[in-house]
Formats: C-alpha cells, structure tokens, sequence
C-alpha cells in the first residue's frame, strides 16, 4: 500500500470513529489525586534518629487519601535550612537550634530571621565524642584527627563551636560517619563527633571491647544558652557504657521548620492541616513503639529570637488545655497517687504497686472505649 493511501485510510478510519476521549484526563485525576496533602519532610542522614522521627510523624499523618508525609533524607541541619529556601518541594526540615543561630549569623541563607517560622521544638540531641582507648580524657584529643561528620552537617558546626569554647585545637577530618567509623576501629582517626538523639542508631552495634568509648565532654557555662549539660548511660548504650557509670556530654535542641510558603497556598494549607493532625494526636506518639525521645517534646515550648509558624499557633492558643496535657508516665502516677489517698481516706488497706498498674490499665481501656467499665477492687 503506498503512503498516500495508507494516510488516507487510518484518516477515513478516524473520521467514522469520532473523536476518542484523551487518555490524559484519568491519567491527570490520578496524579492530583497521589499529590493530595502531600508534604516533603527532610531529615538528617539514617546514621540519627531523625529518620525514624520523620517515619513517626508519616505513620501518624498518612489517612490514605487526603494526607501524606513523604521524608527525604538530607545532607545535615545547614543544607537543610538551604534546602528549605531554595529547593523545589521541600516544605519542612528538622534542623538543630544552634544551626539556626549559626546561620543568621554568618548570613548563610539571607533574611532567615524573617522567611523561616518553626512549628516546634523537638527533642535534645546529644553530643557524641567516640574516641579509641588511648585517649582518655577531651583534652588528649588536642592536635588530632576528629572526624565531624560532612561539611554542613549540624555535627561539623556544634563540634567546631564546642572545640573552639574548650580550646581544645583539633585536625578536622569530614567523612561521613559510617566510614569516619572504619577509620576509626582502623586507627587512622583518633574519635568522631556526631550529634545525635541517643540512643543513635551508629553506635548500637559497638561493644566495649572493640577499644572505643565514649569520652566525657565538659560543660562550659558560657555555652549554656546553646547547649544543656546531659549524660550518656548503660541504659542507652548497655555494651558500651559500664551499668551504674555514666558519660557527661552536652545536648543541643532540634527545631521541626518551616519553608516560607506564603505565595504556595496549597502547600500552606496543607501544612495547617498536618499540624493539626500532628498537634491532635501528639499525646500517641508517646505511647511504646514510637521513638523514646517523643517523651522531651513540648509543643508549646518557644524558640527565642524566632516566629512560629501562623496555624500552629493559633492550634496551640485554641487547644492550650490540650497541649499541656500530662504525658502517659505522669498520668500513671498521678492515677496512683489519687488511689493512695482514696484508700487512705476511706481507711482501706493500701494497694500494691501491681494492684495499681493493672487497675490503671483497666481504666485506660474504659477511657478509650476499648472495654465496659473499670472493675471496683
């Protein structure tokens, strides 16, 4: 068939057909459709614990349909403020406190005081300095490699501040920590520093008698508006930490921000509604299977020099008594010490302990609608 007849033939085929509906109608209803109430979170590397945050917080939003937190693993806290100015689709980070200072000092992202709110503060994160057995104290680490994690991260600025304060001088290597770890067991580094919510995932699988500990790193009162004094214990790293010993080290707070989304309004809105969804059902995150360190959030604690983010405040002035409600652990407490005084009042004898539990139990299943009524002892 020559070509001329073969066009006019698939033409005339055409014309009897009619027009066809344009495959691109369900195609595009089906992509509106994954993107509804989509937001991009970025984390810091898996080596923390920002990951499992970030998973947290998706387990919690994601409804199947109209909510959805999508994580994105980023470089460290300072490419993340970056990150949130600059690139495409990234609608919030969590980044440390001090790397929101440091940034505003040194100009890294113009007018950052201005564009970037916060929802909350988030947990502390705390300083690890993971040295090889023949340095024994912070101040034999003077004129040696450190490795501080890559370029940017929030673990290059603390230990670059905290080295600096203590003036201790140090080489500063910039591997990534997986490999800064090698290195490390290797020789060829005498510690790492890394910043991370304990206990961190990079140190889980360590023993004692691989030759690394952990070494104590001194509170210095002049860094107190930055840093807070905390410990490292066996109850965090049990193979690498004696029981009844403990690490002294400092801890830096962790801020959950916000891109500056005032000319985007569906990102915006669909930032309210993740807020609400996350403020409403803050108090689950810190029942077991979630990450322990939900347990030091405050929704309504304030970051100084900063302005929250507009819907989340106005959440928080609606649902104050919410907010401030007692955690789990405190409740329980609380519940014990009502049992104690009613017994005591009426003059019965006193609960034990396990009598207590297991009626508290009973009545957070009656709260939640989960069985009848708790039973009278």
């Amino acid at each position: 068939m020559s070509r001329l007849k073969f066009c006019f033939v698939v033409s005339f085929v055409a014309l009897i057909a009619g027009p066809q509906p344009s495959p691109a109608a369900p195609l595009d209803q089906g992509v509106s459709a994954i993107n509804r109430g989509v937001v991009e979170l970025e984390t810091s590397g898996a080596a923390g614990i920002s990951v499992r945050i970030a998973e947290d917080l998706a387990n919690l939003v994601d409804d199947g349909a109209t909510r959805r937190v999508v994580p994105v693993v980023g470089k460290g806290s300072l490419q993340n403020l970056t990150d949130l100015k600059y690139l495409r689709g990234i609608d919030m980070a969590i980044v440390q406190s001090d790397v929101l200072e440091y940034a505003k000092e040194q100009r890294v992202v113009p007018g950052i005081e201005v564009s970037l709110t916060y929802i909350t503060r988030l947990y502390n994160e705390e300083f690890h300095l993971l040295a090889r057995s023949e340095i024994r104290k912070f101040s034999d680490l003077a004129n040696k490699k450190v490795n501080v994690d890559v370029r940017g991260s929030g673990t290059s600025i603390t230990a670059s501040r905290l080295f600096d304060m203590l003036k201790v001088p140090v080489t500063v290597t910039n591997d990534s920590q997986e490999i800064a770890l090698d290195k490390l067991r290797r020789g060829e580094i005498a510690a790492l520093a890394f910043v991370a919510g304990k206990p961190a995932p990079l140190f889980i699988g360590l023993k004692g008698d691989d030759g690394l500990h952990f070494l104590t790193v001194p509170f210095n009162q002049a860094a107190s508006g930055a840093y807070a004094p905390s410990r490292l214990t066996a109850a965090d790293y049990p193979s690498l930490i004696p029981q009844a010993q403990a690490v002294d080290t400092v801890a830096v707070g962790s801020v959950l921000a916000v891109a500056d989304l005032r000319q985007s309004p569906e990102r915006y809105r669909n930032i309210a509604n993740f807020v609400d969804v996350f403020f409403t059902g803050f108090q689950s995150l810190l029942e077991p299977g979630h990450h322990p360190k939900w347990r030091e959030v405050n929704l309504t604690a304030e970051l100084p020099g900063w302005h929250r983010y507009q819907p989340a405040d106005q959440w928080l002035q609606r649902n104050m008594q919410i907010a401030n409600a007692p955690k789990p652990d405190d409740l329980r407490a609380m519940f014990a010490n009502f049992i104690d005084e009613h017994r005591r009042s009426a003059g019965g004898a006193p609960m034990t302990d396990q009598e207590k539990e297991d009626l508290f139990k009973q009545y957070s299943r009656w709260q939640t609608g989960q069985s009848g009524q708790p039973q009278s002892r």
